[in-house]
């Protein structure tokens, strides 16, 4: 009950929540072999949040599979989800790498690659990482150490910088610590594209045509969805699903607005707050 009281002040003032923001994996879906599996009441919350004329954007890191891909694996699962409401990683990059004429060297997962067709790959200036997965050898690795090691000015661009995600047989390493053993062998900061960067949250709100206050984004990290979220001046909120723990609610620097069981509770209270 303390939960609900708490999730509330996320809701008020009445009516100032026109969008919601959602994460994916962990939120709306487990992810693992064969697809994966919905998370109990997701599909119905997805389509509840719509038919009460709110916005809705899934805001996701993941880096496994072209968006247009990703989105039909959620369509076959039963959501609600176009892939103009989906801002994921690899298509905000390319707009950064075309601005830059940067020319990536990419470790990124065989299923990604797609993405980056129209991109000039000869002669890298720069090193692309995604969640590469079982693409993350030694080989792979020392090669981009290796082409940023011979580069005067090296620019590393991360796709995400989680720590770990959850599938239905476990945990996973993410992204975040291949990227930073890239960090700590070349002596250089990675450049993050997708969440927590301020950047990416806002290009969804400016999709949207709102204001960060207007907005409520819904994840499992508490870092990287629920900080994130809130250095923009959302309101966020933290599912006990996917790769929450515990301890979570007791972060020493990120405090959600609140922590509901699943996406289903955290829609029954908002909708019942807007009405």
């Amino acid at each position: 009950a303390c939960s609900v009281l708490v999730m509330a002040e996320w809701c008020e003032p009445v009516g100032r929540v026109k969008g919601v923001l959602l994460d994916i994996c962990g939120v709306l879906y487990e992810s693992g072999d064969g697809g994966g599996v919905p998370i109990v009441g997701s599909v119905e919350a997805v389509k509840r949040l719509k038919e009460a004329n709110l916005k809705v954007r899934f805001c996701t890191n993941e880096t496994q599979a072209t968006r247009e891909k990703f989105v039909k694996k959620l369509q076959n699962l039963g959501f609600d989800i176009t892939v103009d409401e989906v801002f994921s990683p690899a298509p905000a990059v390319c707009q950064v790498l075309k601005e830059r004429g940067l020319r990536p060297h990419l470790l990124v997962h065989d299923g990604l690659q797609p993405e980056f067709n129209k991109i000039d790959q000869s002669n890298p200036n720069c090193v692309v990482v995604g969640d590469a997965a079982e693409y993350f050898t030694y080989k792979n690795m020392n090669e981009a150490f290796q082409i940023l090691m011979g580069l005067e000015k090296p620019i590393l661009i991360s796709l995400g910088r989680g720590r770990y995600y959850k599938e239905t047989d476990g945990m996973k390493l993410d992204v975040g610590a291949y990227m930073k053993a890239l960090e700590y062998a070349c002596d250089i900061e990675a450049e993050v594209v997708g969440k927590p960067a301020a950047m990416f949250f806002l290009s969804a709100l400016s999709d949207m045509g709102l204001e960060p206050d207007q907005v409520v984004m819904i994840g499992d990290d508490i870092v990287y969805d629920v900080g994130g979220a809130q250095q923009c001046g959302m309101k966020a909120v933290q599912v006990r699903t996917g790769k929450y723990r515990p301890c979570d609610e007791q972060h020493p620097t990120v405090k959600a607005d609140g922590y509901v069981n699943n996406l289903a509770q955290a829609v029954t209270i908002l909708l019942e707050h807007l009405h």
